[in-house]
């Protein structure tokens, strides 16, 4: 079953390598081009004006890079305008639209089609007797999520999930209604993308975040970039790129694909360079490793590192190790055991290339790491974030300016999820502290993340899902399964600005619940409310929209979770109407809940907001040692089988997560095309295939099961042998839905093990 994502391509493929800097006037032009689009040429600037200010604006509902530290007025990308702006459509989605089109019409639509349709207005609830959704009231619609709730013979037959757009106050009021209820069902996106990034973090450093900022970026000495293309992802990047260069930074990007981010940039802010089309580089070097072989590569880093130390001790920071670290002495014979031969063979880079980043590394004073997807979708995820760590801390990366381990969310509050209780494994202290201050008594046992709760619902054993925002039917892998998993439930309910694919494979009964947009002012009783996220490297600081509510039947996220939380807990101690009135009493409780948050209602009002606290970048380690660990995994095997290609999936350039804007993939080169993929020219000559060729891609799960993509276009591209990638959500069919990490849990979304031969 493979999902019509993009829009009806509007010419022939096109396929011209891209060879400009990233953002500049290209970006520009594509702006344009959209809030023509949209018809939002006066609202669209308005909210550019507003987006990413401290205090009086709203938080980019894109991506989760930091706000500007030095007070920029243009603190924007373009993947952020065109977010803002498909969210700021005309367009509406009424109870005219669902009475004109059946649920099994509206399957057959593009998801690019049915997200195009424009803003929900009101709750819908499916009738299966006509094929349509139909109105609901609110009243009603809570009363049918509360009555199936509280029937269900176990808490746990119910799954709450979130993606990362949730504000911190409604995700607070998610979790603690998920518990009061008796589960810890509480899956996520970062299940799916940065799970391994947290295990990780927390195994090495006993922190599941990152200890770098913004800050530290702006006076690092070098950047090591890995998996992840930043052009596209996290635009913002580029200004800090920029800027490292401008200083004399170096700039290393280790990704499969030479990105369009890791080549040059005009920062369109930057007036004078756009006016002389100016362009200023984004790396200092670029090594294409193998998909699946970054941990090889930073083992050779550390090899090298090591071997240098024997003459020269000052590469090493043997003081910092002393003090600070535990099992220096094992990781040090590891590295000394791995074979240079291995090291080349599995990272797909040769001696040289290897030595050339050490000796970056070992000259700057001070580096920073930074990571993605591409780093953590990956069967051994876990171990390879945990050797970024160990090269840090050979030279004292950590608990300094301008050092640090930095990974880089892909979605806005998703980092702010998980620090206001949406974790399946809950610690005992947060559980604890919850009881006391809310009074309840909340679950120990571990609930399901992502890839459970699908397998899950196929068995019948969850029969309520809730999804608070995003595409979860197209996000998650094995696209067939999940959409066979979600039509088992009783009840999904699907919290939503949009229409999407979510809303059409749904349970026996299905209720669509229309929510206010980030960029909408959210009246309450107290008056017009904020919400706060937390970006990337944990800052917290508020969001406030600007623009009058799509429909007069919208209810805010934190509102819609307190009517089903009354409905399902109707003898609650837990004033859930008094939180809604004025969202500062949930920061108040917040506040004595959540380490980190202390006076967060006046701290969040501070500009930039404020910090949580992180104790391993004050050099505290709540490790069983007390110290940062290194830790002493041995190199996976990622050396593909002969005939086959290890796959990874990927966004385009015009793409947010599900969300497609158009079929085009600017900084790759491509147009009107997504049912294509990126081969290295050798593997294609030696399956006879051409550019443009169709193919037959056939991935092996590891139950032996196959799943296949059939006639997708063949794209001649910078690759190393043995690697081919290509777009999700539409590529999602391959990854069987029992191929995740057996250490962080997550879908192998980066490593599908494929082979691809001439179409039939």
């Amino acid at each position: 079953m493979e999902p019509n994502v993009g829009p009806t391509p509007e010419g022939e493929p096109e396929f011209r390598p891209y060879h400009h800097p990233a953002a500049g006037w290209g970006a520009a032009k594509s702006v344009t081009r959209v809030l023509v689009g949209e018809k939002a040429l006066v609202d669209g600037p308005r909210a550019i004006m507003r987006m990413n200010h401290e205090r009086t604006g709203f938080d980019c509902p894109g991506c989760a890079w930091p706000d500007d530290t030095k007070g920029l007025h243009l603190d924007i990308c373009e993947n952020g305008i065109k977010h803002v702006t498909w969210e700021m459509t005309g367009k509406r989605v009424g109870p005219e639209f669902f009475a004109a089109h059946s649920v099994s019409e509206l399957f057959e639509w593009s998801d690019f089609d049915l997200e195009d349709q424009g803003r929900l207005t009101g709750p819908m609830v499916y009738d299966p007797e006509s094929d349509h959704y139909v109105p609901i009231s609110w009243r009603d619609a809570f009363e049918l999520v509360g009555r199936t709730l509280r029937e269900l013979d176990d808490p746990n037959q119910a799954s709450f999930y979130t993606s990362g757009r949730l504000g911190n106050e409604a995700t607070f009021l998610y979790q603690l209604m998920a518990r009061e209820l008796g589960t810890n069902n509480l899956p996520d996106c970062s299940n799916m993308c940065h799970e391994a990034s947290g295990r990780a973090l927390t195994a090495s450093l006993g922190t599941g975040k990152g200890t770098a900022d913004l800050k530290d970026w702006e006076t690092t000495d070098a950047l090591f970039i890995m998996g992840v293309n930043a052009a596209s992802n996290a635009p913002r990047m580029l200004t800090a790129l920029a800027e490292a260069y401008d200083r004399g930074a170096q700039i290393v990007h280790i990704n499969p694909l030479v990105e369009a981010a890791a080549t040059r940039t005009i920062v369109p802010h930057d007036f004078t360079d756009m006016a002389l089309f100016k362009s200023t580089r984004t790396s200092t070097l670029n090594l294409q490793v193998r998909i699946g072989g970054d941990m090889a590569l930073l083992r050779g880093m550390s090899k090298a590192v090591l071997e240098q130390a024997k003459t020269d001790p000052k590469a090493l920071d043997q003081e910092f190790i002393d003090r600070h670290t535990a099992y220096f002495d094992d990781y040090r014979a590891v590295c000394e055991a791995t074979s240079w031969d291995e090291i080349e063979r599995q990272s797909g880079i040769d001696r040289d290339g290897i030595l050339k980043a050490a000796q970056v590394y070992r000259e700057a004073d001070r580096s920073i790491m930074s990571w993605c997807l591409g780093v953590s979708q990956h069967e051994h995820g876990v171990d390879t974030v945990r050797e970024i760590v160990n090269l840090l801390l050979l030279r004292g990366n950590l608990g300094r300016e301008g050092a640090g381990p930095s990974p880089v969310r892909g979605h806005s509050n998703v980092q702010g999820n998980r620090t206001c209780g949406i974790d399946h494994r809950p610690a005992e202290e947060f559980l604890n502290r919850l009881g006391e201050v809310c009074g309840i008594d909340p679950p120990r046992e571990h609930g399901m993340d992502t890839v459970a709760t699908i397998q899950a619902m196929r068995r019948g054993d969850v029969k309520v899902f809730v999804g608070m925002g995003g595409n979860f039917a197209l996000a998650a892998p094995d696209t067939p399964y999940t959409y066979a998993a979600l039509r088992t439930c009783d009840l999904t309910v699907q919290v939503s600005t949009k229409l999407n694919r979510s809303h059409l494979v749904h349970g026996r009964r299905a209720l669509i619940l229309p929510c206010l947009g980030r960029t909408e002012k959210d009246h309450q009783r107290g008056g017009l409310q904020s919400t706060s996220v937390e970006d990337s490297m944990s800052m917290v600081h508020l969001s406030i929209g600007m623009k009058r509510p799509a429909s007069k039947h919208l209810l805010s996220e934190p509102a819609i979770i307190a009517g089903m939380a009354r409905a399902a807990l109707p003898d609650s101690a837990t004033p859930w109407e008094w939180y809604i009135e004025d969202y500062d009493r949930i920061r108040d409780t917040m506040a004595q809940t959540l380490d980190g948050f202390e006076d967060c209602n006046r701290r969040v009002r501070l500009p930039l907001g404020f910090r949580i606290k992180q104790p391993a970048r004050e050099l505290v380690f709540l490790t069983p040692s007390g110290q940062a660990e290194f830790s002493t995994a041995p190199l996976p095997d990622v050396v593909p089988a002969p005939g086959t290609l290890a796959l990874g999936t990927m966004r385009s350039h015009d793409q947010w997560n599900t969300t497609i804007y158009s079929d085009d993939d600017r900084y790759r080169g491509i147009k009107n095309l997504r049912t294509l993929v990126f081969m290295n020219e050798d593997d294609m000559r030696e399956r006879g295939v051409s550019e443009f060729d169709p193919v037959d891609i056939v991935a092996t799960a590891k139950d032996g099961t196959h799943r296949r993509l059939d006639g997708y276009l063949a794209i001649p591209y910078d690759i190393p042998r043995g690697c081919a990638a290509g777009y999700m959500p539409e590529m999602n069919v391959l990854c069987a839905i029992g191929d995740y990490s057996l250490q962080s849990d997550q879908p192998l979304m980066k490593h599908v093990k494929v082979t691809i031969e001439a179409h039939a």
